[in-house]
């Protein structure tokens, strides 16, 4: 019996050191490239965990929220308060602090919006951030633009990506693409947070894409509630879209103002407005992009002429199968369809980056 005790306590002791090694914590961190100059926290370590500091003495409990999780953070004697996350997935993430119950930016990140409020970021590294990088190669420009809008009242904001050589003395014409946000982010996100600009300077320098403008503007998603979604009525966003950006753009930008040479994507709740606006007005655009945003069915295109391209992406954490065999369907039917699956990634920007990246090679072609 004794010895019996002995091997189960020998059983239990083996259990606990395998738990705790593989528990373990890889000390290898390195500050975030978006970190505010000169803060040396967030840093995320070779197994994608976060860790971040922050003095509050006077706090009770501080936690550390990022991916719809919340680890506690320990304090020390001084008042600094340190914790880390589990592995994250690599690419951008949004997160906060919580301390004492209010959720708070760290102020060691540089700001972004997203999830309805501007905080804090974090970038897991990659090994195809080179992708997005800024590189040694030409750049194009992004401008910040205000349209008129006569039916909402306002002037509207929208960010515009010239390719490299649109500033030199020149006629030459370019195709746009009107590029989505998703809910709870607005019209800084593509050029931030998804580095659309960087993208497309790289592709173009590498000879894979043909210059396009991009055009990225306020999608009106976050003006309901999040249980409303269902209840979101495309018709107000289309006429600003359609009816007033598009022919401020064309007006203002040398465009290839024909739907040949127009093409429309979005991530998320913005894949949803480009099947919306698409099926609504396949008159305006030839190319299509949904980047975890659903899917398209053939019949919904049948009267669609002289479309071009219909991309649908997901991350491999998310619904691949049914983008795989949405696109399959699609090419079963006669059109030109592609789908493009982003591995170890789930509903995130670096899912809808490469996307970007992928759709990008084969636009306007």
């Amino acid at each position: 019996m004794k010895k019996i005790k002995q091997i189960s306590l020998l059983i239990v002791l083996c259990v606990f050191v395998s738990i705790n090694t593989s528990a373990q914590v890889v000390e290898d961190f390195q500050p975030s490239p978006v970190n505010q100059p000169g803060s040396a926290y967030p840093q995320v370590n070779s197994e994608g965990r976060v860790r971040t500091q922050i003095m509050a003495p006077d706090a009770k409990y501080v936690q550390l929220d990022i991916g719809g999780v919340k680890y506690d953070m320990v304090k020390d004697e001084d008042g600094l308060w340190t914790g880390e996350s589990a592995p994250q997935d690599v690419g951008f993430h949004y997160y906060q602090l919580n301390i004492d119950g209010a959720s708070v930016p760290d102020p060691g990140s540089l700001f972004f919006y997203g999830a309805c409020r501007y905080g804090s970021g974090i970038e897991v590294p990659s090994d195809d951030q080179d992708i997005f990088a800024k590189k040694d190669v030409p750049h194009g420009h992004v401008h910040e633009i205000y349209f008129p809008s006569e039916s909402t009242q306002t002037d509207r904001r929208a960010y515009v990506y010239t390719p490299p050589g649109y500033d030199r003395e020149s006629s030459e014409q370019y195709p746009v693409l009107y590029l989505q946000h998703g809910y709870c982010e607005n019209e800084t996100s593509w050029p931030i947070q998804g580095r659309a600009n960087f993208i497309m300077d790289n592709l173009i320098a590498e000879g894979k894409a043909t210059p396009f403008i991009i055009v990225m503007t306020y999608g009106m998603t976050n003006e309901i509630s999040f249980g409303g979604l269902r209840n979101f009525d495309i018709k107000p966003f289309q006429t600003v879209l359609v009816d007033e950006l598009i022919p401020y753009v064309d007006a203002n930008f040398r465009t290839l103002a024909d739907q040949e040479h127009r093409a429309m994507a979005g991530l998320s709740m913005g894949g949803f407005e480009t099947r919306l606006i698409t099926l609504n007005r396949p008159d305006v655009f030839s190319h299509y992009g949904l980047f975890s945003g659903g899917v398209y069915k053939s019949e919904e295109l049948a009267d669609h002429k002289n479309l071009k391209l219909v991309f649908m992406s997901c991350g491999s954490k998310e619904r691949p199968d049914g983008v795989k065999s949405a696109a399959t369907e699609l090419k079963t039917a006669g059109f030109n369809a592609v789908s493009y699956i982003s591995e170890g990634t789930a509903h995130e920007f670096h899912t809808w980056r490469r996307s970007l990246h992928q759709m990008a090679q084969l636009l306007f072609k």
